[in-house]
């Protein structure tokens, strides 16, 4: 197209959006919006084989540009036209912080009767890293996250401990984003060392035995790679010893690794994960007692899933190796042959979802139904008793030393704010570590676990929470959060989100769609590549559940949904947009035509497939969001949420999704993005942004779950 046909075509384009029909926004409880800011349209076709996707608004995938930016501007204006109207926010607003703000605790990891956790006191933004000596010793202060930025959004994590506790590895993190700088600090001589790592993406970040250097493994451009810091010298320096390519294999962009030097210091575990989900996980080990001694494949070449944890000169390996469900084997380093592998702990009907060993013990975590269950078996295999929990909830796995008989784990339900209790391996007695005084009333709320079925028959698990004693007639909001991928499992869980949405008189429900792990491996592939569209079924038979058993009607039923959870409530808008009240799609992706051309988002190619396959474009285009708004189709509510600092699901999906949204819509109800500089795909906000930007996500969703 010449220039000057251009700009004619252009202001043609935009001349007939200017003569559209101007309408008023409407949103519930007398909210009035002018029409949302006009977007220029300039239409890019991509050719797919013989089929033509055109994208009206690829100029917005550019975030630098002085015009992108600028529109961000106006969108974000014009949600905060939205917010200032609604009038339950100031009370929002002021729970939440009250449920937010109070004393709170990371499970600790133990040395030699020395404690190192994470705590945040009730009137702080940030939790620091703190040591104790003795169960009922006085906590110090050692790194303060409160002073490490003004605006109080930098959160420090515990990377590594040396094993006599002399020896502190913390990472710094800025807002939301996923990258992190790493520090050392002298425990015994209580000051910072001048190593540092610059900010990356880091995964398995250990101490040598001997304390005088780092391994870690890094996300570089080309592909992760292992390295060794020599403390005291350049990080530019830093030696890799393992990457880019094994004997005749080529490693690249999907081959993610981590590092791990064992307990006992004997080795340096590598495992290689092929994609996310990985599709096959490779393990390697190097023999820190030998000098020089090379990194020597243990497993390899097998299509599955492996995590590992050693004891001596053996790792136990929980894996779906001839197990849906996962079991566990034990492999002699000296001789990894899979015909050698000792069974363990067998698949069961239950999926096993966690490992550790503490004390010499072997503790095995799954799930029965989506609650948690714990086992305990001696090392060679023997059932030796279990772990009791005090309602239907979930806990996290038991993490301890294999040395020590001191071990944590937390638990915590929808309606218990998560609790940390201290466990001894060799009484078996659990006492409270830490327990947060959260002023919400738990003894009046309940939590129930119902099955649906799903368009194909399938039985779908759903927990659902509310106030006691609410009458079902089909009068009260409902609030859905759900997920459906990546062998993630919805299970139990606290959140002051949800205890305000109950205190309300609301339910909250909490659906385990395939595509989770909360049912082993075959449950997650039931919603992976082709059978996606399994996730979206099993949330829509939620849905209707919901509303043929009297909880709520479906203009007032809303559904919240982050990241593969972003693009299960853009598949629910453009699919079922007759379902809900009001739709919340945070940090999603929406374009799957082109997400594996941005940040990290080759990695999931192994989750979803890539439209650069022309079998798996079929599948992708048919239900990927951004190519499946159809205009004047009367659209539910929505808001999107992204930002800048997310820097693994590209806020491009979320940009581009609003502008066409807007566009097309056939309603009169609020399409509003929520774009932020400082919140990204990771937690790290201070708890102040965490209010503002909850208060704000739902001030928008009760106010739109609200009949007029």
């Amino acid at each position: 197209m010449k220039p000057r046909i251009f700009l004619v075509f252009l202001a043609m384009t935009l001349l007939v959006r200017a003569e559209e029909p101007a309408r008023t926004v409407h949103g519930r409880d007398g909210i009035t919006l002018p029409p949302p800011p006009a977007t220029r349209v300039m239409p890019v076709d991509d050719k797919f084989g013989d089929t033509t996707v055109t994208d009206p608004y690829r100029w917005l995938e550019d975030d630098k540009s002085p015009e992108t930016r600028a529109w961000i501007n106006r969108e974000m204006s014009y949600t905060e036209k939205y917010l200032s109207q609604v009038k339950i926010r100031p009370e929002i607003k002021k729970r939440l912080t009250q449920l937010l703000k109070v004393e709170s605790f990371g499970i600790p990891s133990e040395y030699n009767g020395t404690y190192f956790f994470t705590r945040r006191l009730a009137n702080e933004n940030q939790g620091s890293i703190y040591l104790r000596k003795g169960l009922a010793g006085t906590d110090e202060r050692l790194i303060d996250a409160t002073k490490l930025s003004k605006d109080q959004n930098t959160s420090v994590t515990i990377n590594d401990i040396s094993d006599d506790g002399g020896l502190l590895v913390y990472g710094v993190r800025e807002g939301g984003a996923d990258e992190e700088s790493v520090h050392l600090y002298d425990v015994t001589a209580r000051k910072e060392l001048a190593d540092v790592l610059p900010p990356a993406r880091y995964s398995g970040i250990s101490l040598s035995p001997d304390k005088k250097a780092l391994y870690y493994a890094k996300v570089n451009p080309d592909g992760t790679q292992v390295f060794l810091h020599s403390l005291g010298a350049d990080a530019n320096g830093d030696q890799m010893i393992f990457g880019k390519k094994v004997g005749d294999e080529v490693l690249g962009q999907l081959d993610l690794m981590s590092a791990e030097v064992t307990e006992n210091g004997r080795y340096l575990i590598i495992s290689v994960a092929h994609g996310v989900p990985a599709k096959r996980v490779d393990i390697y080990a190097k023999d820190l007692r030998v000098a020089d001694a090379p990194v020597k494949p243990i497993i390899h070449g097998l299509d599955n899933q492996f995590q590992v944890l050693n004891h001596e000169d053996d790792l136990y390996v929980l894996t779906d190796n001839n197990a849906a469900n996962y079991r566990v084997v034990k492999v002699a380093l000296a001789d990894s042959a899979p015909e050698k592998w000792q069974v363990i702990v067998p698949e069961g009907k239950d999926v096993i979802s966690g490992l550790s060993i503490a004390g010499g013990k072997l503790f095995a975590t799954g799930l029965h139904d989506v609650v948690t269950q714990t086992r305990i078996f001696s090392l060679a295999g023997k059932e030796i008793g279990q772990l009791s929990y005090p309602t239907l909830g979930s806990a996290s796995e038991v993490r301890g030393r294999d040395k020590s008989n001191e071990s944590f784990y937390s638990f915590e339900s929808f309606n218990l704010p998560p609790t940390i209790y201290h466990y001894d391996v060799a009484t078996g007695t659990a006492t409270v570590f830490a327990k947060p005084q959260v002023p919400f009333a738990s003894d009046d709320y309940e939590v129930k676990q119902v099955f649906y079925q799903s368009k194909d028959g399938t039985r779908i698990p759903m927990f659902i929470s509310s106030k006691k004693g609410i009458a079902r007639d089909g009068s009260a909001k409902a609030l859905i959060f759900a997920y459906g991928g990546f062998n993630v499992s919805l299970v139990p869980s606290w959140n002051a989100e949800y205890a305000w949405w109950m205190e309300q008189g609301g339910y909250y429900a909490q659906p385990n769609l395939r595509g989770g792990g909360e049912y082993g491996e075959s449950w997650h592939k039931a919603a992976m590549f082709e059978k996606k569209q399994n996730v979206f079924d099993d949330l829509f038979a939620a849905a209707q559940y919901l509303i043929d058993n009297k909880y709520t009607p479906n203009s007032r039923l809303a559904i919240r949904g982050r990241s593969n959870g972003g693009l299960l409530t853009g598949v629910a808008l453009t699919q079922r947009p007759d379902l809900w009240g009001a739709i919340w799609c945070g940090y999603p992706l929406l374009d799957m035509t082109r997400f594996q051309r941005f940040l990290v988002g080759k990695w999931w190619t192994t989750e979803y497939g890539s439209a650069e396959d022309p079998e798996q474009f079929k599948y992708l285009v048919k239900y990927s969001p951004y190519q499946n708004v159809k205009k004047g189709t009367k659209y539910p509510a929505v808001m999107f949420h992204t930002g800048d600092a997310d820097t693994r699901v590209a806020p491009l999906h979320a940009r581009k999704m609003t502008a066409l949204v807007q566009a097309d819509d056939g309603s009169d109800r609020p399409v509003l993005l929520h774009y932020d500089t400082k919140a990204g795909h990771s937690a790290g906000v201070s708890i102040m942004k965490l209010v503002d930007d909850t208060a704000d996500e739902l001030s928008f969703l009760w106010n739109e779950t609200d009949p007029k």
